[in-house]
C-alpha cells in the first residue's frame, strides 16, 4: 500500500515562481545587453560620441552580436546546472515493505498526481521523527532500512524546499501474516491529547484523570481511531506507555529520589529536627517586621520540598507572627511564595529531579549534546519569576509596606486584632500529625540539619565523582590532585557537572540522607526503629499523589513525542512567530496551564517536551546560529518552570496554594485574593525583563536582575503603604473601644475609623 502526500501550491507560491522567473528573465536580458568586452565597449563609445566610420560601425556591430551569442550560450549552461522546477520535490509517497533483515521504508518522488518522477537524482535533506538525514534518490526513489525489531510505529517526515515546507506523518502496524498496514495521520491532531488534557483539567479541576484520558485519546489516534482501537487503547494506556516510561532507568530515579526525600522529610519533622531549627531562627523576633523576616527565612532554609515547605512553616510560624498580629492572608502570602519558587530553583530538591527528566527528554529529541544538569543550572539565569518572588516578599517586608487587598488584611490585623477577614472565621486547625515532632522529647537542629546537607553534599559529590571518572580513575595521582582537578583544574566546573550522572547523584545523596535522618534519630531514643520506619513510609505516601501525576504526564509526554507535537507546531508558527518572542508565549502559556490545571508540575510535564523542540526547531528554521539559539533556548527552558509557578501562585485549585491556605489558617478564597496582585505585578516585570534578554544580549544578567529589582522597588514605593508593627505590650484599641485612649497606647499616632482601619490612609 502506497500512499503519497500532494500538498497543493498556494497562490502565494505561484506569485512567487512567477515572480522568480520575472526576475530570472530581467537579469537574462540584463546579461544578454550587457557588453562585457572592454574593445567592443571602446567601440560603442566611439560610436556614440559620433564617430560615423561605416566601416567601424559595422565591425562594432558584428562584435557585439557576437558577444550577444555567447552570453546567451552561457545563460544557458548556467541554467542547465540549476535544479528546474520539474527536478525540485515537491510531492512524496511511502511504502513500508518486510525485508529479509527487517524492514525498509521506500520514498518516492511523485507529481501532483502521484506518477514516479524518475529523472530526480541526489541527495535531498530531509527530517525523519526529528532526526536530520541525507537521503540519496536514484530514479525517483530513496530506501530507509531498519533492522528486526526496529520498525516504527509511526514516522513524521519533512522535507523542505525553495518552494514549500513539506511533511507528512505515517503510522505503519505490522500484521500477523507478516504484512504491513499503513495510514496517514493528520497533523493537526497532534495537539488533541495535551489540548484535552488542559481542558478537562480546567473544567473538572482534576488532574490524574484528565492526564489519563489525554494519554489514551492519544493512543487511540496512533492505533486508527477505529472502534476496536478505542477499547484496546484503554489497555495500551497501561501495558505500554506507563509500563514504558517506568522502563527508563531515569524516570525510575527520579521516582525513588522522590520517595526517598518525601520519607526524610516525615523522618527530621517527626523527630524534632525541623522544630529545632525554626526556634533557633526564632529567637531574636521582636516585631512584625521580624516575625515575618523568619517566615521568609523558614521558607528558605526548607528549600528541598514545596509540600514540606508549605506544610512545616506554616503550621510553625504561626503562633510567631499572631503573636504580633500578622494577617493571615499575609502569612499565607509569605508561605506559599517561598515554597515554590526556592524549590524550583534549588540544586537538590524534589523538584530537580522531574526537571531533569523533561529536559533530557526534549533535549534528545532535537538531539543537543548537552547534558540536562547544565541545561538546567544554564536557564538558572533566565528564572526571573521565582528569584524576584523572593526578593520582592523581602522588600515588602523590610519596607513595611503593602497594597491593594493585602494593605486592608494587614492593617486589619494590626490596629484590631482580627487576623481574619471575618470575626466569626473559625479556627480550623490543619491536621499535621505525620509532622508534628514527638512529644516530651527535646527538639535539636541538627537532627534536620545534619541529614540536609549530607543530601547536599553528596549529591555535589556525585555529580563530580561522575561527571570526572576519567580524572578518578588516573593512576599514580593523589586525591587532592584529582580533587583540584575534578574541579576545575583540568576541565571547567561546569563541563564535570554538565557531563555527570546526576540521577545516580541524587540517589546516593537521597538514601544516604535517609540513612543518617534514621540514624540520628535511633542512636537518640527518640523513636523506635518500627516507629522510625513508620514515619519514613508515611513520608513516602505522602508523595503518592504527586509520582502518579509525573508518570501519566511523562506517558502523556510519549505520546506527544510519537505524535510530533513538536514538529507540527514547528510548522505551524515556521514564519509566523519570532524565535526572541518565544519566551514571552512559553511564560504565558505556563501560566495560563498552571492556573488551569491547578498543578505546577503537570504544566511542566506537558510542556517541556513540547515547547524546548519546537522553540530549537523554530529557531533553526530561521536560520539563527547556535550561539544565538542557546540562549533563546534556555531562556525558554527557564520560562517554562516560571510560568508554572506563576500560575501555581494564581490558581485557586493549585495544591500548594491550598496547602498554604490550610497550614496558614488562612481563609482560602482571602489568600488567593490577596496574593495575586502581588504574583502579577513580579509576572509582568519577569515577563519584561525576558523580554529584555532577548532582545539586548549584551545586557549581563546581573544588569537586568537590578532593572528589574529597580521596578519592583519603585512599584513597593508608589503603590505600598506603610505598616506599622504592633506592640504586644500595648493594648490596642477593638472597634467598640473609646478611641480618646493616651496617645501613647497607640503605636501609630493616627485616627481609627469605623473599620478598625487608619482613617487618614
Amino acid at each position: 500500500m502506497t500512499f503519497c502526500f500532494t500538498t497543493q501550491v498556494q497562490a502565494q507560491n505561484e506569485a512567487a515562481n512567477k515572480k522568480d522567473s520575472t526576475q530570472t528573465s530581467l537579469t537574462d536580458t540584463s546579461q544578454t545587453l550587457a557588453p562585457t568586452d572592454t574593445s567592443a565597449a571602446n567601440a560603442a563609445a566611439s560610436t556614440k560620441k559620433g564617430v560615423e566610420d561605416p566601416a567601424q560601425a559595422k565591425a562594432t556591430q558584428l562584435l557585439l552580436e557576437k558577444q550577444q551569442q555567447e552570453t546567451a550560450q552561457n545563460n544557458a549552461a548556467a541554467d542547465a546546472t540549476k535544479p528546474a522546477p520539474s527536478k525540485l520535490i515537491e510531492y512524496f509517497a511511502g511504502e513500508m515493505r518486510p525485508t529479509s533483515n527487517g524492514t525498509s521504508l521506500e520514498i518516492s518522488v511523485v507529481d501532483s498526481l502521484g506518477i514516479l518522477i524518475p529523472h530526480i537524482n541526489g541527495e535531498y535533506d530531509f527530517t525523519l521523527s526529528g532526526k536530520d538525514q541525507k537521503l540519496n534518490f536514484v530514479n525517483g526513489k530513496s530506501t530507509v532500512n531498519f533492522a528486526k525489531g526496529e520498525m516504527p510505529n509511526t514516522i513524521y517526515i519533512k522535507h523542505k524546499n525553495e518552494l514549500m515546507h513539506l511533511s507528512n506523518f505515517w503510522r505503519f502496524v505490522k500484521k500477523s501474516d507478516g504484512t504491513i498496514s499503513q495510514g496517514n495521520i493528520p497533523l493537526w491532531v497532534a495537539i488533541i491529547p495535551p489540548l484535552i488534557a488542559i481542558l478537562l483539567a480546567l473544567i473538572f479541576k482534576e488532574v490524574v484523570a484528565s492526564l489519563f484520558i489525554g494519554v489514551w485519546i492519544g493512543v487511540f489516534i496512533l492505533n486508527g481511531y477505529t472502534l476496536k482501537g478505542f477499547f484496546t487503547s484503554f489497555f495500551n494506556v497501561i501495558d505500554k506507555y506507563i509500563i514504558e516510561v517506568l522502563k527508563d532507568p531515569s524516570h525510575l530515579a527520579v521516582i525513588i529520589f522522590s520517595l526517598l526525600i518525601g520519607g526524610m522529610v516525615a523522618v527530621i519533622s517527626k523527630n524534632g529536627g525541623m522544630a529545632g531549627v525554626v526556634n533557633r531562627l526564632t529567637k531574636r523576633v521582636n516585631s512584625a517586621r521580624s516575625s515575618q523576616f523568619v517566615t521568609w527565612l523558614l521558607g528558605l532554609a526548607i528549600f528541598f520540598d514545596d509540600y514540606a515547605n508549605t506544610l512545616i512553616v506554616g503550621n510553625t510560624a504561626r503562633s510567631l507572627t499572631d503573636r504580633y498580629r500578622v494577617s493571615r492572608e499575609k502569612l499565607a502570602y509569605i508561605v506559599d511564595s517561598t515554597a515554590a519558587p526556592v524549590a524550583s530553583i534549588a540544586l537538590v530538591t524534589t523538584w530537580i529531579g522531574a526537571e531533569l527528566g523533561y529536559i533530557k527528554g526534549a533535549a534528545e529529541s532535537i538531539g543537543l549534546n548537552e547534558g540536562a544538569y547544565s541545561i538546567f543550572l544554564k536557564s538558572l539565569a533566565y528564572s526571573y519569576y521565582p528569584i524576584l518572588t523572593l526578593i520582592f516578599i523581602l522588600m515588602l517586608i523590610l519596607l513595611k509596606r503593602d497594597f491593594g487587598p493585602m494593605l486592608k488584611a494587614e492593617r486589619r490585623a494590626r490596629m484590631t486584632g482580627h487576623l481574619y477577614e471575618s470575626v466569626e472565621e473559625e479556627d480550623h486547625n490543619v491536621d499535621m500529625s505525620e509532622l508534628q515532632p514527638i512529644k516530651n522529647k527535646p527538639h535539636r537542629s541538627f537532627n534536620a540539619v545534619l541529614p540536609i546537607l549530607t543530601v547536599i553534599f553528596v549529591t555535589m559529590f556525585g555529580l563530580i565523582y561522575t561527571g570526572a571518572k576519567d580524572i578518578w580513575n588516573a593512576e599514580n595521582v593523589s586525591f587532592l590532585e584529582k580533587m583540584s582537578r575534578a574541579l576545575g583544574g583540568l576541565t571547567p566546573l561546569s563541563n564535570t557537572i554538565g557531563n555527570a550522572d546526576s540521577y545516580a547523584a541524587l540517589l546516593w545523596s537521597s538514601v544516604t540522607g535517609v540513612f543518617v535522618a534514621v540514624f540520628l534519630t535511633m542512636i537518640q531514643r527518640i523513636m523506635s526503629l518500627r516507629a522510625t520506619m513508620d514515619t519514613f513510609l508515611n513520608g513516602i505516601k505522602t508523595m503518592i499523589p504527586a509520582m502518579i501525576i509525573l508518570i501519566l504526564a511523562w506517558s502523556l509526554a510519549k505520546i506527544t513525542s510519537d505524535l510530533n507535537t513538536a514538529g507540527f507546531l514547528s510548522s505551524v508558527l515556521d514564519g509566523n512567530i519570532q524565535p526572541q518572542l518565544m519566551p514571552i508565549i512559553t511564560f504565558i502559556l505556563a501560566g495560563v496551564t498552571a492556573f488551569a490545571t491547578g498543578s505546577s508540575w503537570s504544566t511542566m510535564a506537558i510542556l517541556y517536551p513540547i515547547l524546548l523542540p519546537v522553540t530549537w526547531g523554530i529557531c533553526s528554521l530561521n536560520g539563527l546560529p547556535e550561539d544565538i539559539t542557546l540562549p533563546i533556548f534556555y531562556n525558554v527552558t527557564a520560562s517554562v518552570l516560571a510560568g508554572s509557578v506563576f500560575g501555581d501562585h494564581c490558581s485557586p485549585i493549585s495544591d500548594t496554594t491550598i496547602l498554604s491556605s490550610l497550614a496558614s489558617n488562612c481563609n482560602h478564597i482571602d489568600h488567593v485574593k490577596t496574593q495575586f496582585p502581588y504574583a502579577l505585578t513580579v509576572g509582568i516585570v519577569s515577563i519584561g525583563l525576558s523580554t529584555l534578554a532577548v532582545y539586548m544580549p549584551h545586557f549581563q544578567h546581573w544588569m537586568i536582575y537590578l532593572i528589574g529589582i529597580a521596578v519592583l522597588l519603585l512599584v513597593a514605593l508608589l503603590f505600598g503603604r506603610k505598616v506599622q508593627d504592633y506592640d504586644p505590650h500595648f493594648v490596642m484599641p477593638n472597634k467598640n473601644d473609646d478611641l480618646e485612649k493616651p496617645r501613647e497606647q497607640l503605636i501609630d499616632e493616627e485616627e481609627f475609623n469605623d473599620e478598625g482601619l487608619i482613617a487618614n490612609a
